[in-house]
């Protein structure tokens, strides 16, 4: 899987950030079969940038923590050449920092389970009823574990 990371403000680009987010990708991508030619891109940035992302496409005047914009939405991954490109995440660092404050782990713990559900967004799973959060929130957790981002008090 090609991972194309970049920042709304260079200045504030993180190696580590990086990492986690190729790492997660990546075994999302082995354990969903994507092609190795399949390639998403992930933009990181401040409150103010995904704000405005909000807004504009989601109709929600506040700042997210994560959006997803699926290129071949209702289209199963691999099918045929233009699936080799899934789509874009969107992560806030800004958020992802208040979040795993607020949540009691680290700053990498938060960024990958952003990761994973951004790109399971762009995989066609969401949260819309009870049923599939639960689904969802289960393969989160599958992947998350699988590298070893885990809860604090959560054994591998």
């Amino acid at each position: 899987m090609n991972v194309r990371i970049s920042y709304e403000k260079e200045e504030v680009r993180q190696e580590d950030c990086d990492n986690v987010i190729e790492r997660v990708c990546r075994e999302a991508a082995a354990v969903y079969g994507l092609a190795e030619e399949t390639e998403i891109s992930v933009v990181l940035c401040g409150n103010n940038y995904i704000h405005g992302l909000n807004k504009i496409y989601r109709r929600i005047d506040r700042p997210t923590d994560v959006l997803s914009f699926a290129l071949n939405e209702g289209e199963e991954a691999g099918d045929g050449p233009a699936a080799v490109l899934l789509g874009d995440i969107v992560i806030s660092l800004e958020k992802t920092a208040e979040q795993a404050e607020e949540y009691g782990h680290s700053f990498e713990r938060e960024l990958a389970y952003l990761t994973v559900h951004g790109m399971l967004h762009i995989l066609g799973y969401d949260h819309m009823t009870e049923n599939d959060k639960k689904e969802m929130r289960k393969e989160e957790e599958f992947i998350l574990t699988r590298l070893g981002y885990v809860r604090k008090g959560e054994p591998l």
